[in-house]
């Protein structure tokens, strides 16, 4: 066993999220402390330009280096913060472009400086053996799920509200399904901040005052990436034009019609079979207008990570932890029942301090 701290900075760029776990890539034994590390406003808006120029920047380009180098910096104190010593760390970075039909992923971070920084080994890029394989690179989350699911009835699936949704479904023999499902909280959070001038709508009060658009989401929904079947990933910025076309719409019902397309989204996914239940874990577990919509949609009980005793806020990073120690063993990190693959892959790479 391991005592391994997970990392992860996600879509919705809040920031770095740091927990601790004791594990051998297999089974958890053990969860230790989890913190958020909030990032600055300034470093927020250096990460939005970054994905905003992703497609067209350079691996030298002066901001990309000054950005990485504050934003692994970032890293180096949310370990500290935790107050543990691990024999590892998984350094998930900050994705600024996920193109899997292009066959690039690019997540940004300094592995050999936070290995530095922290005097710990580090285990980094996850995600692009996957994708250079043909996969799609994402969600990397589902082995970690299947873990932390070991013990409830199935099937059952497992629904993280990042910025992007994702999914693990598991069956009753232990049979995995996942994939990214659309939207999560990005575009509601964007909303949020172009009308409230938040960083979201704080406990769903916009949402719940508005009427969602149905037209327009019939038109959003026949998006092709709807209609794929799993396993499939997407980039934040595919949606992101669906935000002008609620330029003529109120707050209120610009942002309920957001919430309605991630729970509709998350509703079309084709399963093999109806989960018995949906555990939710991410941010947008806490905006009660999403998870109302969700329970309308889904039609069986849909409740949030803790009543497994998850933590639902620490969860994607306990799953970088548990990563790390499968890079460490050698065990694969995807296949194709959860990205794509064309086999079950191993990949990341390590690095020491010097």
């Amino acid at each position: 066993m391991l005592r391994t701290i997970g990392l992860m900075s996600g879509t919705s760029l809040d920031g770095v999220d740091a927990a601790c776990v004791t594990t051998d890539g297999i089974t958890v034994k053990a969860f230790g402390p989890a913190i958020t590390v909030p990032y600055t406003a300034e470093l927020k808006a250096e990460l939005r330009s970054l994905i905003d120029r992703a497609p067209g920047l350079a691996a030298d380009d002066p901001a990309l280096l000054a950005t990485t180098e504050r934003m692994t910096r970032v890293h180096a104190e949310a370990v500290k913060a935790l107050g543990v010593t691990a024999d590892l760390i998984g350094f998930h970075g900050q994705t600024i472009l996920h193109a899997p039909a292009q066959r690039r992923t690019w997540q940004i971070g300094d592995a050999g400086l936070l290995a530095q920084l922290t005097g710990t080994d580090v285990a980094y890029d996850f995600r692009s053996r996957d994708v250079a394989a043909g996969g799609q690179g994402a969600p990397l989350v589902p082995f970690f799920h299947q873990a932390l699911a070991a013990d409830l009835e199935k099937p059952v699936a497992v629904l993280n509200l990042g910025g992007v949704a994702n999914l693990t479904w598991i069956g009753e023999d232990g049979t995995l399904r996942a994939c990214d499902t659309g939207p999560g909280n990005a575009l509601i959070d964007d909303w949020a901040r172009r009308h409230l001038g938040t960083d979201c709508d704080q406990d769903g009060a916009l949402a719940l005052r508005g009427k969602p658009d149905v037209a327009l989401l019939v038109r959003w929904l026949s998006d092709d990436f709807f209609a794929a079947r799993a396993p499939k990933s997407i980039d934040r910025q595919h949606f992101a034009r669906f935000l002008e076309d609620l330029r003529h719409h109120t707050p209120a019902d610009g942002a309920a019609t957001l919430v309605e397309l991630t729970a509709r989204a998350v509703a079309a996914t084709k399963l093999p079979a109806r989960p018995l239940k949906w555990y939710v874990v991410g941010g947008g577990r806490q905006n009660p207008a999403l998870m109302q919509a969700l329970q309308a949609a889904l039609g069986v009980p849909v409740v949030k990570g803790e009543e497994a005793a998850w933590n639902g806020d620490a969860v994607e990073a306990q799953a970088f932890g548990f990563l790390a120690a499968r890079v460490r063993y050698g065990l694969p990190l995807s296949g194709p029942e959860t990205t794509g693959a064309p086999y079950r892959m191993s990949g990341g790479a390590l690095v020491a301090p010097l």
